[in-house]
C-alpha cells in the first residue's frame, strides 16, 4: 500500500488518469472491487447499514458527480424524483457553480456550493469529504450519493449510513449492456417508488432570428481519441448549413478547442450561417434545448440534448471499453443516432453522419 499512497500523493494526475479512472470506466464489478482495495491506502473500511427512508424528511441533499454530462444523465433524474417523492422537502443540489447553473431556472432546486478539488493529492480530495460531512449535518435530512467523486465513489460516509442512499453506478447492471439512463431510473423506482427522467433547467438564453437551428459541440475535454481527424468538422458544419437556417457552434471559454472550431467554421463553405456561443456550458445547454438538432462528440452536450428531447447525432470514438459506450451513450425521448467511429476513416464517418440527417 505504501507504493499506492506515494503515487496518489506525489503524482495524483497520473494516478487518477492511468489507474483509478480505468477501473471505474470498465463497469466491471471485479475492477470496482480493485478500486476499493486501492483506496484503502487513504480510506479505511467503515461500518455500513442499509438506508431507510425516515418518516420525516425535511431536506434531501443530492451530490454532484462533478462532471457536467454525468450531472445531467445520472443526477438530474434523482433531482426530479426527489421533487416528486418529497414535495414538501427542500431538494438541495450539492455542486459547483457550473453544474448548479444547469438547474438555475428550477425553483424547487436549491444549491449548496461545493467545489470539489479536481487536482492535488488524494489526501486533499479525501479531506474534502470530511468537510462535506459538516455541511450535511441537518436533522431530518437524507443524502443521495450517485457514486460521486466527492465521496470517492461512495467510499467515504458524509452522513449516518442509514440516511445515505448510494447509487452504485459502476456495478449496477452487472455485465449487461444497459444504459445508465435506464439503470438510474430503475434504481429510483426500486428505492423510492418513483420514476423520473433526465432534465435540464438552465436560465433561458434569448436567441436572435427565427427558422431552424442546429447546435454543435466539437469539445473533447482534452481527449483527442474522441476526435475525427481531417476536415471532418468543417464538412459537418457545411452539411448542417444545408439543412438548418442557423448553426450554433460552441466555442466555450477559449483555448485550443476554441481555435480549432473557429478554424473549422472558417474552412466550411457555409460560415455565414454560423453563430458562436462563447461562455459557460449552461448557456449553451439552453441553446441546445431551443434547437432542432444537436451534433457532437461524446460529451455533455449530447446528454443535454437527450434530456431536452432534441434529436442527437453523437460521434462516439475512443471508448476505453465497449460497456463504457453502452453505459454512456445518449438516451432520451428524442431521436438518438450514435455513430461508433472507432476504426473508421473521416470520410466513412461523414457518410454515416449524412445518413442520420433529417429527410425533407
Amino acid at each position: 500500500m505504501r507504493e499506492v499512497f506515494e503515487a496518489g500523493e506525489t503524482c495524483p494526475g497520473e494516478f487518477f488518469r492511468d489507474v483509478i479512472e480505468p477501473l471505474g470506466d470498465s463497469f466491471d464489478p471485479a475492477q470496482a472491487a480493485a478500486y476499493e482495495q486501492l483506496m484503502q491506502a487513504w480510506i479505511p473500511p467503515h461500518v455500513t447499514a442499509a438506508p431507510v427512508i425516515p418518516a420525516r424528511v425535511e431536506t434531501v441533499y443530492v451530490l454532484s458527480r462533478v462532471t457536467l454530462g454525468a450531472d445531467i444523465k445520472i443526477v438530474s433524474p434523482m433531482l426530479a424524483a426527489m421533487k416528486e417523492r418529497f414535495p414538501a422537502a427542500r431538494v438541495v443540489f450539492v455542486a459547483n457553480r457550473k453544474s448548479a447553473e444547469l438547474f438555475e431556472a428550477d425553483p424547487r432546486i436549491a444549491h449548496l456550493n461545493a467545489e470539489y478539488p479536481r487536482s492535488g493529492p488524494v489526501s486533499r480530495r479525501v479531506a474534502f469529504a470530511e468537510e462535506l460531512r459538516s455541511m450535511l449535518s441537518d436533522e431530518n435530512a437524507i443524502v443521495l450519493d450517485p457514486d460521486s467523486r466527492m465521496t470517492q465513489l461512495g467510499l467515504i460516509p458524509v452522513c449516518p449510513p442509514e440516511r445515505c442512499f448510494h447509487f452504485p453506478s459502476r456495478t449496477v447492471g452487472g455485465e449487461g449492456g444497459d444504459n445508465l439512463t435506464d439503470l438510474v431510473r430503475g434504481w429510483l423506482r426500486s428505492t423510492f417508488g418513483v420514476d423520473a427522467s433526465a432534465y435540464i433547467a438552465p436560465r433561458m438564453e434569448p436567441l436572435p432570428g427565427s427558422g431552424t437551428r442546429a447546435a454543435v459541440s466539437f469539445g473533447v475535454g482534452e481527449n483527442e481519441a474522441k476526435r475525427v481527424g481531417g476536415d471532418f468538422e468543417a464538412r459537418v458544419i457545411e452539411t448542417l448549413g444545408l439543412f438548418f437556417d442557423t448553426v450554433w457552434v460552441d466555442r466555450g471559454v477559449g483555448g485550443e478547442e476554441a481555435r480549432r472550431v473557429t478554424a473549422a467554421v472558417e474552412e466550411s463553405l457555409l460560415a455565414d450561417r454560423v453563430r458562436f456561443w462563447e461562455g459557460g456550458f449552461a448557456g449553451f445547454a439552453s441553446i441546445i434545448s431551443q434547437s432542432d438538432q444537436y451534433v457532437g462528440y461524446d460529451s455533455a452536450g449530447q446528454h443535454a440534448a437527450a434530456a431536452a428531447g432534441v434529436p442527437v447525432i453523437s460521434i462516439f470514438a475512443g471508448a476505453p471499453w465497449e460497456r463504457f459506450r453502452q453505459r454512456w451513450k445518449a438516451a432520451g425521448p428524442g431521436q438518438i443516432s450514435c455513430i461508433v467511429a472507432d476504426g473508421m476513416s473521416s470520410e466513412e464517418v461523414l457518410d454515416e453522419f449524412v445518413t442520420c440527417m433529417p429527410v425533407g
